[in-house]
């Protein structure tokens, strides 16, 4: 027991504007079922694959049953989501002929991988043999994961602003966590290995600094420009979900939503500028990233500028940069050459 006036911080109920439950210090929690089926149905409905064969595209989400919602015990948030979903995709082959086949999801859940996902692929009954079953099978059931994988991104982004509270002069005291184990290091940290403690969060100025890079590519500024925008090569270097929307004010959400950012600036194999941020950095707190290319001959090389990153994040970013993009689209793609 504290002694009067030397209480737990915690319990100062006159530390919030509202004098109420301080930072969402005790449990409260929020349901995300009802947002989350809106936006489990947003983002499967629509999507396309096409090949020599023909197209396909997801027509309707006939089932999304299942429960989503998030919890806050003493700064640190605790998610859970299980879903079974159904779709029905329709195809149309070169010839004309269309066809009809089914698309069910049992297993999206906080207890699984996405890579562990249970994607089922079939045509409809008396539906004949066509090629476009296997074109569903392989990059249809891709980008319905990449769909997944970003509805989990923003559950954790999106709908969570908010579940830590501000106290009355602005700062938080946000200590985001799950409750499950750690995931791979490959999908979710760009930086090192070892978790870094976050900046303070937003209400509060922090030091930032500014650094470049410079990489050399075997390859022409026209395809290393299109490596950065294409969601299905920036799914390939990552080796994980993306969403990649190519174009001025486009949003990009990488390595299951721990990456995020927006593309300001576009000039065709010549320059990309984009607001960037690592989800675990203040809210709303962006660096701005440029990327120049410059074509010397046989190869092009690759300037990488980075301004407003928060200063104790510096080592990271430059690390995340360098290994997590430089060097994995030179292993992916085979564009090797050496970093100076």
């Amino acid at each position: 027991m504290a002694k009067w006036g030397e209480g737990d911080p915690r319990w100062i109920v006159e530390e919030r504007a509202d004098a109420t439950n301080v930072n969402n210090w005790h449990w409260t929690e929020r349901d995300a079922t009802n947002w989350s089926s809106e936006k489990l149905k947003e983002l499967l409905m629509g999507l396309q694959v096409e090949s020599e064969e023909g197209k396909c595209e997801i027509t309707e989400v006939s089932q999304v049953e299942g429960e989503a919602s998030i919890n806050n015990r003493k700064g640190k948030l605790i998610f859970f989501y299980e879903w079974n979903l159904k779709a029905t995709w329709t195809g149309t082959s070169k010839s004309g002929i269309k066809y009809k086949g089914n698309i069910e999801v049992p297993n999206l859940s906080d207890e699984n991988d996405m890579d562990e996902l249970d994607i089922s692929v079939s045509l409809c009954k008396d539906e004949p043999k066509t090629a476009l079953l296997s074109l569903m099978r392989g990059e249809g059931a891709s980008k319905v994961r990449t769909a997944l994988a970003s509805y989990v991104g923003l559950l954790k982004t999106e709908f969570t602003q908010g579940m830590i509270l501000p106290t009355a002069n602005g700062m938080t005291k946000q200590q985001t966590e799950t409750a499950q184990a750690p995931t791979k290091a490959s999908k979710t940290q760009i930086g090192s290995c070892n978790p870094t403690p976050p900046p303070p969060s937003t209400g509060v100025k922090i030091p930032t600094c500014k650094f470049s890079l410079k990489d050399t590519f075997l390859t022409s500024p026209e395809e290393l420009y299109r490596v950065f925008l294409s969601q299905e090569m920036v799914q390939a270097f990552t080796r994980s979900g993306a969403v990649v929307e190519a174009e001025k004010g486009g949003k990009f959400r990488l390595l299951d939503g721990n990456v995020n950012g927006e593309f300001q600036e576009l000039v065709p194999e010549e320059k990309i500028v984009m607001k960037w941020r690592f989800n675990s950095w203040p809210c709303e707190h962006y660096a701005t990233v440029t990327l120049i290319f410059t074509d010397k001959g046989n190869e092009t090389e690759l300037k990488i500028e980075c301004r407003a990153v928060p200063e104790s994040e510096e080592e990271r970013t430059r690390n995340g940069w360098q290994r997590y993009y430089c060097q994995a689209i030179k292993q992916t793609f085979g564009y090797g050459a050496q970093l100076y």
